[in-house]
Formats: C-alpha cells, structure tokens, sequence
C-alpha cells in the first residue's frame, strides 16, 4: 500500500470485527475466510490492492457491490469520511438478506450507518443503486463475464469502476465522452456475481 489514508484505514478498521466467530484466530491471516452462504471476506492483500486501484477520496460517493460482511465497506467509509471531517457516502449493497444485516451489524461498530456514511441495502449488485447515482467511485467484490451497464450508467463522468472480471481485475476511467479506458491485472480468484 502506498497511499495514506487506505493505510490509515486498514490501521483504524480491525478485520477481526468483520469475521466469523470461528475465525477470529484466523482474522489477520493474508486468505480469505468464509462468512456462510457460499461467500467470503475477501484477502487483505486483495482488498488493498484494489483499493489502491479505486483511489477513493474524502468526500466522494462511492457504491460498493457485494458488501458481505461490510470489511472493504468499512474501509472505504473510514476515506470517504476523512475520519469525520468530510461528507463521502458509501451505498452498500448486497443480495443475501442475511449478509445485508452482517454488513449493517458490523459496520455500525464504527458508528458509519448511524453516522450517515453508509447506507445498507439488499438488492442485486448488477443493477447497482440509482437513488444515489451518479458514483465518483464503484467497486465490486465478486466477479462476472463484463461490467454490467447500470454501473457504467450509474458512474459519473471522470470516475472510476475498479471489479472482477472473469479471472482478472479490470479498471476502467469513465472519459467527459463517456467512454471507457480499461487497464486489466490478471491472476485472481473471486466468488461469482449473481443475479437476481
């Protein structure tokens, strides 16, 4: 990692808080764990390296599809925050109701749903999450055949898509034009999107 406030944020946001009971002696170890209903919470060293490629602000919106159990969620509020001197949202969604409710649960340990900087919501991550659109930033945690066309619609001008596709993971710059530039990092393993 190299950029100060994702850093301040894996200091400030303890995985431990986003595992399984079962894995809390397994919380800081660099694979992903199992959180039930076939998913999991992903790789720390994953998790970094795709925030990196997001590069989230203070300030900005941002929709995080497939929250699980709302770790990444909980990091990217803690930037958009700014650790309470900025007023980014985080719109996290996930299709599992009771995930939903552990993304939610967990999260509030930090005090974001209540303090306004995340919004839970159960629903299908393909279609993203029109009320709070447009996004500066979306990321996704499971992977599908190509980026759906909600969340190229949903993202602004300027802003950055950064999701799993396939056996890769793809980041992809929306232009003024509303084009797409694409850069693609190969070698991962991600859980499969599914849709409603």
């Amino acid at each position: 990692m190299k950029t100060p406030a994702i850093i301040q944020a894996f200091r400030a946001i303890d995985r431990k808080d986003f595992v399984l009971p079962e894995y809390a002696g397994e919380a800081y170890g660099n694979y992903p764990l199992p959180i039930g209903f076939g998913q999991t919470v992903s790789q720390p060293l994953t998790v970094a390296f795709m925030l990196e490629l997001l590069v989230p602000h203070a300030g900005e919106n941002v929709l995080d599809i497939g929250s699980g159990s709302g770790w990444q969620t909980a990091l990217l509020a803690h930037v958009v925050s700014g650790r309470g001197n900025a007023h980014g949202r985080v719109t996290a969604i996930e299709r599992i109701p009771e995930l939903q409710m552990m993304t939610e649960r967990n999260i509030e340990k930090h005090g974001f749903v209540k303090g306004g900087v995340v919004y839970a919501v159960l629903g299908d991550g393909s279609k993203g999450y029109a009320p709070d659109a447009p996004y500066d930033k979306i990321i996704a945690a499971a992977a599908g055949e190509d980026i759906p066309p909600a969340w190229r619609e949903q993202l602004r001008a300027g802003g950055r898509i950064v999701a799993p596709i396939m056996d890769s993971v793809v980041a992809m710059d929306k232009t003024k034009k509303g084009d797409f530039k694409i850069r693609e990092y190969h070698g991962f393993s991600f859980v499969p999107l599914v849709e409603d």
